[in-house]
């Protein structure tokens, strides 16, 4: 009987072997892939949802792969319930290793009749959660000398879209937010990083994004020429949850096809 040969060393600077992640919107669309993603590279996963009965897949994806998921439920727009769920998280399995807020809202109107509550629920998920939830995480992380947080925010948080006024203010926020955590925390060993994707053809992206009145302009200003997939989207949080990214701190990471660029 051959050994298994060994983890070669690329593989090791990848790898979160023995590592815990918590992944806010970790049930569905994006951060539902990042799980299955982050427990194939080794990691623990920690998901928190809104509704009761989208964990199944998570679940059965994550133990799989032979690692451990537990699943918590929580509106996050509510600061309570965001200050419960993070600490839920932490006692979970004792200590976070990777922070991913991914959960978000938009709500999609023109300036003119966007409402205060359209406002408040924007920024209440969106900006106000991250940095609940990383109040409570980040002391753990500072007490470790180790942590990463990732926060998925927008290229709507660099650039303008039509009728998104909250949402593009919030991930500017979110943008901004980052940065002050990195002023704060790399001191102790802490990476703190945004991903601004492009749309995401999750199945919330493909309703809203699917028909081509709607997606054929957006497309157009994407010289890649085409939406991204979760699975990228993913592939980035690993890359910036891994020792493979630990020089990069603070930094913003257009994941729009060139958007930007153009």
């Amino acid at each position: 009987m051959t050994s298994p040969a060994p983890m070669r060393d690329w593989m090791r600077r990848f790898s979160l072997e023995g590592k815990v992640a918590f992944i806010t919107g970790g049930t569905s669309g994006i951060g539902a892939v990042a799980a299955r993603v982050l427990a194939d590279a080794g990691a623990d996963i920690v998901a928190a949802g809104l509704a009761n009965g989208e964990h199944d897949d998570v679940v059965a994806a994550v133990t799989a792969l032979g690692r451990r998921a537990t699943v918590l439920y929580g509106d996050i727009g509510i600061a309570a319930e965001a200050t419960r769920v993070a600490r839920e998280a932490l006692a979970a399995y004792g200590w976070i290793d990777i922070l991913v807020n991914n959960a978000g809202i938009a709500r999609v109107t023109p300036l003119l009749e966007s409402t205060v509550e359209d406002w408040d629920a924007t920024m209440a998920i969106n900006l106000r959660a991250p940095f609940l939830i990383a109040k409570e995480i980040a002391p753990a992380m500072i007490a470790r000398k180790s942590g990463k947080i990732i926060n998925i925010s927008s290229q709507a948080g660099i650039i303008a879209l039509d009728g998104h006024a909250a949402y593009c203010a919030s991930k500017a926020g979110v943008n901004l937010l980052t940065k002050v955590m990195t002023v704060e925390w790399a001191k102790f060993n802490i990476q703190a990083n945004a991903i601004c994707p492009t749309v995401i053809l999750t199945p919330l992206g493909q309703r809203v994004w699917g028909a081509p009145e709607k997606g054929g302009p957006m497309l157009a200003k994407i010289p890649l020429g085409r939406f991204g997939e979760p699975v990228e989207v993913a592939d980035a949080i690993l890359y910036l949850a891994s020792p493979a990214s630990d020089l990069i701190n603070g930094e913003t990471l257009m994941l729009d096809g060139g958007y930007t660029a153009a």
